[in-house]
């Protein structure tokens, strides 16, 4: 894409610490903590859904490379990864990318991640589903998809 910054901004190329042919991990310019890292598919495109088998794999690829090199190399002891998909779950450069970021004692950011309340509200304010309602909801979704 024409204003796309990762396919564009120069100083990206710079910050690469690896890729293949179809996908590159480079360095974010907000860092969470040491080392967190992108990885986004070479090809422009939105949304994971978007994304090519091959360039899953090849994005996959990159994944396993640097939870390994992050745990040799630099202490990891766990990771969180993410990606954001769509304007309203707070994608802010239309380009698919996974957050890699590797976690250890001491560093910085939440150590207790509950989405529901990280992303939603909380607890006090989320009761708990009934049985009956999740059936309900189940059999919905289940029925939609073929």
């Amino acid at each position: 894409m024409e204003n796309c910054v990762f396919c564009n901004l120069p100083e990206i190329r710079d910050r690469i610490v690896a890729e293949n042919d179809l996908a590159k991990a480079f360095l974010t310019n907000i860092p969470i903590v040491f080392g967190h890292t992108l990885i986004a598919s070479k090809r422009c495109v939105r949304s994971y859904e978007e994304l090519t088998g091959q360039e899953k794999e090849a994005i996959e690829s990159l994944r396993a490379l640097l939870v390994k090199n992050f745990m040799e190399n630099f202490g990891a002891e766990g990771f969180n990864f993410a990606w954001n998909d769509g304007k309203m779950a707070g994608q802010s450069v239309a380009h698919f990318h996974l957050h890699v970021i590797p976690r250890k004692t001491g560093d910085a950011g939440i150590y207790t991640y509950e989405p529901r309340e990280f992303l939603y509200r909380p607890k006090e304010e989320r009761p708990v589903s009934l049985e009956q309602e999740l059936e309900k909801t189940a059999k919905e979704i289940k029925s939609k998809i073929s």
